[in-house]
């Protein structure tokens, strides 16, 4: 092995943690800067990838791009990369996109701990100052092109669990939010990330145990904010305020908790205005956040409120039901009841972390998590026959039906994140649903309604010859063998079509039903005649 990767004589004795500490992310970033000073603090071994393959190649990268072109360079990148699949207590800087190839990030990350610094257009071409010696952005308009080829690059970048935005912070700055990472992060699991990118600005969903313990560093590093309005409700509050509280002061946050009352009667625009008087009690402005601990009601409460008060400040989603974190808590659909109907009144809000904690779900009651498992079903019928067949085998991990139903969720929001056309799917079971609740006054659980209104959406399907009767017959057992509700409640059907009519779904004066055509795949229709959907609920 070339010298340059030997660590120093005494260095991995300054840390029982083996594992590298590796940063990755666009050029200009501040990768190799920060990597020096981070290695310092630390006593550890500074690397960077771009000059080991510099030293080993004799010339400069402009010069082997020049000469013997990318595919070369990628091919000297990628060896050096597979030297990091062991841990040596090393600070790795590595190349621009160097992680971008799957099997040199699983080499990597095999070996270490990835943090992706990152930084907006204004940043990096300030910092980068012409296209002198970066091959790929050697064009005329080359800050057309960097911007370009961050666009390309930025799924990828966002895929990585912790980030530190690096704009307008200087390179210790930047160090010191790197080395709290490390120390939150760097001898635990990681957890997975699910990249989402929206309108205004793209964001993560988080997925791991444990991670509520590490709020802190992980907000500092990615927004810099320095206040949190901790918003739970009268039942999640008193089980996990506490702890959330003390991971979010971890990162030397100023936290004001506020609380709403507990229930979908209380998702009413006079609970926003209330926690409107809470955020100003806490001096809450554009330079903190709101975090929404809680579920489904929190979560479109709080981000209601985040997105109107001081014409909207960043929003953080942390969901602590099961039909929360596989639905509500993604896509940035926030809003309020009315006397007349749910969520009337509301707005887009994209959050800027999405952070599921599946430890949270030991607080929730048997009958609450069967009702989550509702909205799990409802992604694999959407869009997942695969993890429709997990949860028929039993055999599926929780942590893993979670992301397989979270990435059905943000394929149909990035598709259509305004709900102008193809996201209208979501609402597969939900304008039979909504007009069950409004029927039961809010008294019934929404993922019992939604397992209802599916059944009776199945049922529809076959009824108009549009889904096979084997497959409606597999939803209904799946949801019955989960313990799921499958029959009508017991109301009027023309009281149920009434209430439906008030739904904010429907198009003009026709209502909408998404329809399964088979598992894994649905569709939407609005010429459903009012004698089929009666009979659908009379069964």
């Amino acid at each position: 092995m070339n010298c340059l990767w030997m660590a120093r004589p005494g260095s991995l004795a300054m840390s029982e943690n083996r594992r590298n500490l590796v940063l990755a992310g666009f050029m200009g970033t501040g990768k190799s800067a920060v990597g020096r000073l981070v290695a310092a603090r630390l006593g550890r071994e500074f690397v960077d990838i771009d000059q080991l393959i510099e030293t080993r190649a004799g010339r400069t990268i402009p010069r082997i791009f020049e000469e013997e072109g990318e595919a070369v360079f990628r091919a000297l990148e990628a060896e050096a990369c597979q030297e990091l699949s062991v841990g040596q207590s090393w600070v790795v800087a590595t190349g621009g996109w160097a992680l971008g190839l799957p099997a040199n990030r699983a080499a990597v990350e095999a070996g270490g701990v990835v943090i992706c610094l990152g930084a907006d257009v204004p940043t990096l071409v300030g910092r980068l100052g012409g296209a002198d010696g970066r091959p790929m952005l050697q064009d005329a308009e080359w800050e057309m092109r960097l911007e370009r080829l961050l666009a390309q690059r930025r799924p990828t970048y966002r895929s990585f669990p912790l980030q530190v935005d690096t704009s307008r912070l200087t390179p210790d700055q930047v160090a010191d939010r790197v080395i709290a990472l490390w120390q939150a992060f760097g001898e635990v699991e990681m957890p997975s990330a699910l990249p989402v990118m929206a309108p205004g600005g793209d964001y993560a969903v988080l997925i791991g145990e444990n991670t509520l313990d590490r709020l802190g560093p992980l907000l500092k590093a990615l927004g810099g904010w320095t206040c949190v309005a901790l918003v739970s409700d009268q039942v999640v509050g008193p089980l996990l305020a506490e702890r959330v509280m003390a991971g979010l002061k971890s990162g030397d946050l100023r936290v004001a908790h506020c609380q709403m009352p507990a229930g979908e009667a209380h998702k009413t625009l006079s609970t926003v205005s209330d926690l409107y008087a809470q955020f100003l009690a806490a001096s809450l402005d554009r330079s903190g956040l709101v975090l929404a601990l809680g579920g489904g009601v929190v979560g479109d409460v709080a981000g209601f409120a985040a997105a109107t008060y001081m014409r909207g400040v960043p929003l953080v989603q942390v969901p602590t039901t099961l039909l929360a974190m596989v639905d509500a808590s993604v896509g940035g659909k926030t809003g309020v009841d009315l006397p007349a109907g749910k969520n009337l009144v509301g707005a887009f809000k994209q959050p800027v972390l999405v952070v599921i904690d599946p430890t949270t779900l030991a607080t929730l009651s048997a009958v609450d998590f069967r009702a989550g498992l509702a909205e799990v079903v409802k992604a694999g019928i959407i869009g997942s026959p695969e993890l429709f067949e997990l949860l028929e085998d039993g055999q599926a991990d929780l942590a893993g039906i979670i992301r397989r139903a979270v990435a059905v969720k943000i394929a149909v929001v990035e598709a259509d994140p305004y709900e102008r056309g193809r996201r209208a799917v979501l609402n597969l079971g939900h304008t039979f649903a909504h007009a069950f609740e409004v029927l039961s006054d809010y008294q019934l659980r929404h993922g019992e309604a939604v397992a209802m209104g599916m059944a009776a959406a199945a049922r529809l399907a076959v009824d108009l010859g549009r889904c096979p009767p084997d497959a409606a017959r597999r939803i209904v057992a799946l949801l019955e063998r989960l313990g799921l509700p499958t029959a009508v409640p017991d109301y009027d059907p023309a009281a149920i079509w009434l209430a439906m009519t008030l739904d904010k779904k429907k198009q003009g004066q026709r209502l909408r039903f998404v329809l399964p055509l088979d598992i894994g795949k649905v569709d939407v229709f609005d010429d459903v005649p009012r004698e089929r959907v009666l009979v659908a609920l009379s069964n």
